[in-house]
């Protein structure tokens, strides 16, 4: 390539001429119009800095390109950097900028907001207020948006608890959450991908008949609500605490109610301690309408038993022989 690059700069360069005593005042005066002149330059990758380097010397004092020694041991042209590097070659340089023309200026959207914009509202933390506020406000942003199309709503948090059952949140904010979904005029769709507890598995139930979903491996598990940490409150602060726990208690067992199909006295029953539903057990308490097997619920369903499996295989048992 330097080779290249030299005689095209020579060729670019004005052929030295004799001395001006050879030729009249007007040859002199032209061979110094030459020489001033502007020396054209071929195109070239204007974000390579060895080529750019070059370009700058030639046109600044083109004779430290052309009187190049013959027998050097340094490589031509690099001498003309006051410390050479080593440097990519011209198209590793052209395919890495043409790279990051393609880059984002910005960057890109938050997940809940790429969400959002195919009608998913999802809860994967415990209902702190933050959550609480964010759901709510997604909640009435898709409404507004189209009151005709469905929402889903795919849960995996441990309710106003955190999983070792120490309270995070107040009870109002699981009926913050539930009282908006009463209000909206939207079909909505509610999927357990993880776990559903305490009021996250009131939120769960509390779908559109037929639209409320788990997936094979989930847990769903509905408990009293727990009294927050009191140990620097007066004895009658406490039991105002307490009446009003059994108070949360009584509205979360009435609304399990309400969704599941069961009695309060049911419900109120298997409350009494923490009640753990795989997706089978939470389908038969109510809870959900339907598992998301795909495809596995038709082939569960074409299995044989064993009994008849064995007779039409003309296999005998050992209690028959």
């Amino acid at each position: 390539m330097a080779s290249c690059l030299q005689a095209s700069m020579n060729s670019l360069l004005p052929r030295s001429s004799p001395p001006p005593n050879s030729f009249g005042r007007r040859n002199s005066k032209a061979f110094r119009v030459k020489a001033a002149a502007k020396i054209p330059m071929p195109p070239m990758n204007p974000n390579d800095p060895f080529l750019s380097k070059l370009a700058s010397v030639a046109a600044q004092s083109p004779e430290k390109l052309l009187a190049r020694p013959l027998n050097s041991d340094t490589p031509p042209y690099l001498d003309i950097f006051d410390s050479p590097q080593l440097m990519s070659s011209p198209a590793q340089v052209e395919r890495s900028v043409a790279y990051n023309e393609h880059r984002p200026r910005t960057p890109p959207p938050d997940l809940p907001s790429m969400l959002l914009d195919g009608r998913i509202v999802y809860i994967g933390m415990p209902l702190v207020p933050a959550v609480t506020e964010l759901v709510v406000a997604e909640l009435m942003y898709l409404q507004w948006l189209d009151p005709k199309e469905p929402i889903y709503i795919y849960i995996n948090s441990t309710g106003t608890t955190r999983d070792d059952g120490e309270t995070v949140g107040m009870e109002s904010e699981g009926f913050a959450i539930y009282d908006s979904l009463m209000q909206l005029k939207n079909e909505v769709h509610t999927v357990c991908v993880g776990a559903a507890i305490g009021h996250a598995c009131l939120l769960l139930s509390a779908g559109t008949k037929g639209k409320r979903f788990m997936m094979p491996h989930s847990k769903a598990m509905i408990q009293q609500p727990r009294v927050p940490s009191s140990g620097l409150m007066p004895a009658s602060d406490v039991l105002i605490r307490a009446k009003e726990v059994i108070t949360n208690r009584d509205i979360l067992v009435g609304l399990l109610s309400k969704h599941t199909g069961n009695s309060v006295e049911t419900v109120a029953n298997v409350m009494r301690r923490p009640y753990y539903m795989d997706a089978p057990k939470a389908k038969e308490f109510g809870v959900i309408d339907k598992i998301l097997w795909r495809g596995q619920e038709k082939i569960i369903a074409d299995v044989v038993p064993s009994d008849e499996f064995d007779k039409n295989a003309g296999i005998r048992s050992a209690e028959r022989v």
